[in-house]
């Protein structure tokens, strides 16, 4: 048996991050990953080619030039399901090298193959050497779970891997269907949904609950909603599938509770997902997951029920994003191994990759309404800027929130081109304390998108100035008499 002094179960954003401060720390490390090469979820089915094949939709379709070229503008006159996958192949394998040098370069080993847990600080590895299955043990004093999670499949959606798919089983394997029908109006299925309506597919979207990405401020939201069925997105909210049949040609029809009816070529299933827990034999640790396959934790520490053991990434649920994942990953090395971190207690980003991208960071306005904060907003249109116009958006908003007595700064949400990269000036004005003065009294580059903060400060400003006036107290002297 061979000791270490951390195990890494899963080489995805958590574990990888994970694995690599320990290692600068001085522990030997060992990373044990079930597929034939390293990056999780992440760059295998999810972040990286999801965001690959948003990438190459929009330059092949030619969506970004629309605006002064026309919406019949074609960068491809056709696009076929080889031009999707081939950059997705090639970022995958970019990714694949950049993560293997990393942690060749810090010392951690990689063992491929199936980790279960024998006891608290041991687990055996299954692997295939040779054609032939070996079973090799490993111990340490500390483990990390961040195996990731999988698609969640209903026993009653008849997957059949040719038209009606999880979102793991389409990424391998991207097409293009002549009509399309998304189940789950989550993160995964609104950037699906776009994606192909980008691509001039018609896509119908079924979600159950009557409110897109309810983490999300509610005016960015419309905005979405308003795009989705501006450009012939069907959006049936509020709905369930209830049941998948098929015509006499094959193709799938869904079956809603309340009895209508959608058929498409395709049907997309991206309700959700579960911790990839099964096979992990967490009994014999001391843990148990939920019906979700996912783990509870110390949400400052991350550890679990079993002080030794860790878990981090998707596996805890939200947010389930490759950012956080990453920072929680850090945060367990840096707790297990004794090296003090600073309280973690910034607002992190919320990023939605879809067509057109949504990011958010601090509080929304239901927020602010929910804690009793006394707050103003103000907004900046994409298309009101220089920037924008030259680039031809017809769409996109920059939005500020701040406390209306100590002008701090406590929330921004963007939509529109460059969200996920522009909310981070926001995020460190946030974080960092800042009032509406930054943006006000600083300069921009000319022109960018980002004079949108300056646009938006300015228009926030004049509100807390009518206030200042005194018209609410002549309102509510008004009001007395």
């Amino acid at each position: 048996m061979q000791r270490f002094d951390f195990i890494v179960l899963g080489a995805g954003p958590a574990g990888r991050r994970a694995a690599i401060q320990a290692a600068k720390l001085g522990k030997k490390v060992v990373v044990v990953d079930d597929r034939s090469k390293v990056g999780g979820v992440s760059v295998h089915t999810g972040t990286i080619p999801s965001k690959t094949l948003r990438e190459t939709a929009l330059n092949l379709s030619g969506w970004r030039e629309r605006a002064f070229y026309g919406q019949g503008y074609r960068t491809r006159a056709t696009i076929a399901p080889n031009d999707l996958n081939q950059r997705i192949t090639k970022t995958f394998e970019y990714e694949v090298a950049v993560l293997e040098h990393q942690f060749a370069r810090n010392g951690v080993r990689i063992l491929n193959g199936k980790g279960r847990f024998v006891g608290p600080n041991e687990i055996a590895v299954a692997r295939n050497v040779d054609g032939s299955r070996l079973e090799e043990r490993i111990e340490a004093e500390k483990i990390l779970i961040s195996v990731g999670t999988r698609p969640f499949r209903p026993a009653h959606i008849p997957f059949n891997r040719t038209n009606v798919l999880d979102s793991d089983d389409f990424i391998l394997q991207p097409r293009l269907p002549r009509s399309l029908t998304v189940v789950g109006a989550g993160v995964i299925g609104l950037e699906y949904a776009t994606i192909f309506s980008a691509l001039d597919i018609p896509v119908t979207l079924i979600e159950p609950r009557n409110r897109l990405l309810e983490f999300m401020d509610a005016e960015i939201v419309d905005h979405l909603v308003h795009s989705l069925r501006d450009r012939g997105v069907t959006l049936r909210l509020g709905c369930s599938l209830a049941h998948v049949h098929f015509s006499e040609a094959g193709n799938p029809i869904c079956q809603l509770n309340d009895g209508r009816l959608i058929g498409s070529e395709m049907v997309l299933f991206t309700a959700g997902r579960e911790g990839a827990t099964a096979a992990l034999n967490l009994e014999a640790a001391g843990l148990s997951a939920d019906s979700r396959g996912q783990l509870k934790v110390d949400r400052k520490t991350f550890q679990t029920a079993t002080p030794n053991i860790y878990a981090a990434g998707d596996v805890i649920g939200f947010p389930s994003l490759a950012s956080t994942s990453m920072e929680q990953g850090r945060a367990v090395a840096c707790h297990a191994f004794g090296s003090p971190i600073e309280a973690d207690d910034q607002s992190p980003p919320y990023g939605v990759y879809a067509v057109p991208e949504l990011s958010s960071v601090g509080m929304t306005e239901d927020a602010a309404r929910e804690a009793g904060i006394p707050y103003e907003c103000g907004i900046a249109r994409f298309r009101e800027t220089s920037r924008g116009h030259i680039m031809g958006l017809e769409t996109g908003i920059l939005k500020l929130i701040c406390n209306r007595e100590t002008h701090k700064l406590i929330g921004v949400h963007v939509i529109g081109e460059g969200a996920s990269e522009l909310i981070h000036i926001g995020q460190a004005v946030i974080n960092l304390g800042g009032t509406l003065n930054y943006f006000v009294e600083n300069s921009f580059n000319y022109p960018t998108l980002a004079e949108g903060y300056k646009i938006a400060a300015l228009d926030l400003w004049n509100r807390l100035h009518v206030s200042r006036e005194g018209i609410l107290d002549r309102i509510s002297g008004d009001l007395a008499a």
